[in-house]
């Protein structure tokens, strides 16, 4: 607890000239906010000057300490073994998770997972998991440490003892406009990761159309500021920046992208989706003492799909966690949806452009996620692309097939998808999915 008190306009003053605050002036702050002794209007105040003046490395690092020690940090040493995760910073049709956790777990490497639900154009892990018939992602922390300890991994969302600090911030930057901020997005993700009790941390930074930060510079600081906080708490964290200037996979969707996930788990993955999950996987690999290099980590990963072992892990957790695997072993089993479109090449050429926020937002329209937080998500609705960037299309033949449980839902988005394709007459250059490494030691090109 912060034993100084403050003045709590000196301290919205300060920040608001451009001065940097030390830590135990936002542990006095925070701690104020959370025990409902600071109003709205006031961290609104400090929000907004954190965001126009920004927060040097040291200030997003004690943010980040004070979120994170607004509730309860898991202690989970007495699980064997490194504990390891990794985080996505979001993108349109971002399966992975479900790939990488059991293809590490299988080796013996303790993945403490928690995820986040989906809000606007890119979905959430929560949503897709409870698309699994009876799979159940909200658990006590006892039960969290419970399934990890017998799987060796575990998928839950966030509770209300978990950062709760981060919970409040968030909703507050929602309505005041301080979301896009790279200090207070760091520390925020960077907040609930510490607190799951891991020993190192693999980051999936996107850069391009469906990406949060569509800048690939700006993806960069993202990265540099992640990975900074996490060496600053003794965490190896290890970013990558990556491409989301079209869609990840063929499918986007809750259930759909379980599908395709499965699928991936089976050696039947698109070649993008499983490029960026060996990286991904290699990695977290190598993190958990199982492997000497990212390469070799990267083979491994890639044997655990082809031998089975990956898939297994998933259908036993699955299972642990209430779900049913007989739909993950035979996906025919799952119910179809009520009702399908498909839309059509204008023009023939070669797809040069693939727009992923906008595919991201037809499957929207679909009801695959919400425009509002409180918004049920239709688990059958979503998108299956039928060709992807430097793919050779003749006028009328099938782009993308569209599903969806409410037929008054289609109009909308085929409007969204008629501006997502691009045809031209020359074939693009292919599109590279890891462009950089970032870690403790700087940025490092890949390839």
């Amino acid at each position: 607890m912060a034993t100084n008190n403050y003045n709590t306009v000196s301290l919205i003053r300060k920040k608001r000239d451009g001065e940097a605050l030390g830590q135990q002036e936002i542990t006095y702050l925070i701690e104020q906010y959370t025990n409902d002794l600071l109003p709205d209007y006031q961290m609104s105040a400090f929000l907004m000057a954190a965001f126009l003046k920004g927060l040097n490395d040291g200030e997003a690092s004690s943010l980040t300490h004070a979120m994170l020690h607004s509730g309860k940090v898991l202690d989970l040493s007495h699980i064997p073994g490194k504990k390891v995760d990794k985080h996505s910073t979001g993108g349109v049709g971002d399966k992975l998770s479900l790939i990488l956790a059991p293809i590490v777990a299988s080796y013996g490497i303790p993945v403490p997972m928690i995820s986040g639900r989906g809000l606007g154009h890119t979905g959430g892990t929560l949503d897709k998991l409870e698309s699994i018939t009876g799979f159940t992602v909200d658990m006590s922390l006892d039960r969290y440490e419970q399934i990890l300890s017998k799987c060796g991994m575990v998928m839950a969302g966030q509770t209300e003892e978990v950062a709760p600090a981060d919970k409040r911030l968030y909703a507050l930057r929602d309505v005041t406009a301080t979301v896009e901020s790279i200090p207070l997005i760091a520390s925020s993700i960077m907040s609930k990761k510490l607190a799951e009790g891991i020993d190192a941390l693999v980051l999936d930074v996107k850069f391009g159309s469906g990406a949060f930060m569509e800048a690939e510079e700006d993806a960069q600081k993202l990265a540099e500021t992640l990975v900074a906080i996490g060496e600053d708490f003794g965490k190896e964290t290890i970013a990558y920046l990556t491409n989301m200037n079209q869609p990840l996979g063929y499918k986007i969707g809750n259930w759909l992208e379980v599908e395709e996930a499965m699928e991936a788990l089976q050696g039947q993955g698109p070649q993008d989706v499983m490029e960026v999950t060996h990286w991904l996987a290699g990695t977290m690999i190598m993190q958990g003492d199982k492997a000497e290099t990212v390469q070799q980590g990267i083979e491994m990963s890639k044997e655990a799909v082809a031998n089975g072992q990956a898939f297994e892990k998933w259908l036993g957790l699955t299972k642990e966690q209430g779900g049913d695997p007989a739909i993950l072993r035979d996906l025919n089993l799952y119910p179809d949806p009520k009702h399908s479109f498909t839309f059509k090449a204008p023009s023939s050429g070669y797809v040069s452009a693939i727009d992923a926020y906008k595919t991201g937002l037809a499957s929207l329209e679909l009801g695959a996620g919400r425009k509002k937080k409180e918004d049920a998500v239709d688990p059958v609705a979503g998108l299956e692309l039928h060709h992807k960037v430097g793919d050779k299309v003749s006028e009328g033949d099938i782009l993308v097939t569209g599903y969806t449980s409410k037929e008054a839902f289609i109009d909308a988005s085929q409007k969204e998808l008629k501006d997502a394709f691009t045809i031209e007459s020359k074939k693009p250059d292919p599109i590279k999915m890891v462009t950089h490494r970032v870690d403790r030691g700087g940025l490092h090109p890949i390839g």
